[in-house]
């Protein structure tokens, strides 16, 4: 755990995205633990980045988490879903990286009762739906992800075969920001966003089997 706090407090936003892929999530709930491998991030580069929420140093009160230390959760509601977003820079510096898709693995069976029933790739294979998924409220905002309910686990930590630099989804007219390929998957994962199904890595899931 000391290794992966100091990984983010030493690297850059993107260098943290890229890090995150094959990292264990787990969220401990009432129900038992809900967790599994994040394989889809986009790194969101503040002041400077157009897209960002933060972007010319924004601040209001839903933007505080992003203010605070590496590590920090910063949720928030778009078209009525929950986003997660890990704080990845300095205090002050608000930068972070949302987590786009999880390859569920504990608790798979309430992970799809909170998914209404979902039994494929549709469980978690977009922002909104694995924090549905895992059951994340807005009780976990302003909360560490290295040592709350919501946390990250990296002694489970699992490697990507191939990492893949897309641009972001869902950036239309931010000029440069619009293409930069700031978001980062685990290639042939089949819980990657809008992925095609002749990509899909049917037997590893994209991860390699030497490590």
């Amino acid at each position: 755990m000391e290794e992966m706090i100091q990984f983010f407090e030493t690297k850059t936003t993107e260098e943290i995205a890229e890090y995150l892929l094959g990292m264990y999530l787990v969220h401990e709930t009432s129900d038992g633990l809900l967790a599994g491998y994040i394989v889809d991030a986009e790194a969101y580069l503040g002041p400077d980045d157009e897209a960002a929420h933060s972007f010319g140093l924004r601040k209001t009160p839903r933007l505080a988490a992003m203010y605070q230390k590496p590590g920090t959760i910063y949720l928030y509601t778009m078209h009525t879903h929950l986003l997660l977003n890990i704080v990845t820079q300095p205090e002050g510096v608000p930068q972070g990286v949302m987590i786009r898709g999880l390859q569920p693995v504990e608790g798979i069976e309430k992970m799809q009762e909170n998914r209404g029933g979902k039994t494929t790739a549709d469980i978690s294979n977009g922002p909104g739906k694995l924090v549905a998924a895992l059951g994340i409220t807005k009780d976990s905002y302003g909360q560490s992800i290295f040592d709350s309910t919501l946390h990250l686990a990296p002694e489970k930590r699992i490697y990507p075969k191939k990492i893949e630099r897309l641009p972001r989804i869902g950036i239309p007219n931010k000029g440069i920001w619009t293409q930069k390929p700031l978001r980062y998957v685990v290639a042939g994962n089949p819980y990657i966003s809008l992925q095609r199904k002749n990509k899909i890595d049917e037997v590893n899931f994209g991860w390699r089997t030497d490590k």
